[in-house]
């Protein structure tokens, strides 16, 4: 089952098939075959804690997979999914892929319906969401008088208020673009794209597709001001004497140090989802909230603010590579995938689809095909692509 003698123990286990079959789907026959495992070898109980303690914390980044890793993890998990599917209706599925550091990225989706392979030829109904692929644009980044365009992802970093630094996704090289003190600086991420900022108090933000970020060159002593239009995650740099906002056109947010999430994109209400720390909002209509961890507050039509507990990891996952969903409908998460994927679906006309519900996770994949097979896993739907032109429709 395991070669004992090539890697740490625990990574083994991190790909060993029974052991990723038992963490996510505990059957009784896993169970009894591990329960007899670990009497057998008592001194294998260490390295088996430590790999369920990494298994239930491994991040999901798409940064760090190389293209070549992200075709075989693919081609893995389309042939384990149809093994599997012999065996169990209720589906979870899970691809190891390690590189030669033997760092791992785990994939996963839990699938609530059975599998059927996508059909290239299928007889479409009537009834059906269409989307068109749009053209791609590039990432600008305004920095005074200057405009940089990037065609692919990337990370800018503040190092000094007099040089940002830009390091483009799955490249080594860093461009080196000369600002001043106090330069207001602008970057705008089209659908398609996604960037991560590090600004000069070293607040760290993820910013999603279809976003523009403002922010200067240099933070004043009173005070740390950026301005958002879109959604990013922050995990700001801790200062009492500084407070951090961040401005959007419905809602104003205060804190000192704290992780959050901020959505303020203008086809959907605002909402806010605190991570860690504490958040001061304050609605354009003057209302006022202080969040604590694990609460969102959505900014309503009437301009009422809305709170609720929630689990922040399905607002959150996004930048670390996956959407998660929990019955949620079908239009919101073609909408999410319209923003990553620069598409566009009818998702104003009235069709049969619009009370059908998504519930599992999607891998933020560069290939449009994988994420909209997975959308077909998670939910009773069936996809057909045809020239620039995408079909989703009952199965």
């Amino acid at each position: 089952m395991i070669d004992k003698n090539t890697e740490r123990k625990h990574i083994q286990y991190l790909k060993d098939e029974k052991f990723i079959k038992w963490m996510l789907y505990p059957t009784e026959e896993l169970i009894s075959y591990w329960q007899h495992f670990t009497e057998k070898h008592p001194e294998e109980n260490i390295h088996l804690l430590k790999a369920k303690e990494l298994f239930r914390r491994i991040n999901l980044s798409t940064y760090t997979l190389s293209e070549e890793k992200k075709q075989k993890a693919v081609e893995q998990l389309v042939e384990s999914l149809q093994a599997y599917h012999r065996k169990r209706k209720m589906l979870k599925l899970f691809v190891t892929v390690a590189s030669t550091a033997a760092s791992i990225l785990l994939l996963f989706l839990f699938l609530h319906d059975r599998y059927r392979e996508y059909d290239s030829h299928p007889d479409i109904p009537k009834d059906y969401y269409v989307g068109s692929e749009l053209e791609s644009k590039e990432i600008l980044l305004f920095t005074g008088d200057q405009t940089t365009t990037f065609a692919e992802n990337i990370d800018v970093s503040i190092r000094n208020d007099q040089c940002i630094q830009v390091k483009k996704e799955n490249s080594s090289d860093t461009d080196e673009i000369t600002t001043d003190r106090s330069s207001i600086n602008r970057l705008v991420v089209p659908h398609g794209k996604r960037s991560k900022v590090l600004l000069p108090d070293g607040t760290q933000i993820w910013l999603n597709a279809g976003s523009t970020l403002i922010f200067p060159s240099y933070f004043e002593k009173k005070s740390r001001e950026v301005k958002l239009l879109g959604e990013m995650y922050a995990n700001v740099a801790h200062d009492p004497e500084r407070p951090f906002l961040v401005k959007t056109a419905y809602l104003d947010v205060k804190v000192h140090g704290t992780g959050f999430n901020l959505s303020a994109y203008q086809d959907v209400s605002p909402w806010i989802v605190l991570v860690e720390g504490s958040v001061e909002i304050k609605s354009d209509k003057g209302k006022e909230m202080k969040l604590v961890p694990n609460e969102r507050v959505v900014r309503n039509e009437n301009g009422s603010l809305e709170r609720s507990r929630v689990n922040v990891s399905s607002y959150v996952s996004w930048k670390d590579g996956y959407l998660t969903y929990h019955e949620t409908p079908i239009s919101e998460v073609l909408r999410q995938i319209e923003r990553y994927y620069n598409l566009s679906f009818n998702l104003d006309d009235h069709v049969s689809l619009q009370g059908m519900t998504c519930s599992g996770k999607i891998i933020l994949s560069d290939n449009l095909d994988n994420v909209l097979t997975a959308l077909t896993l998670i939910s009773d739907t069936r996809y057909h692509r045809e020239n620039k032109s995408i079909y989703i429709y009952r199965k």
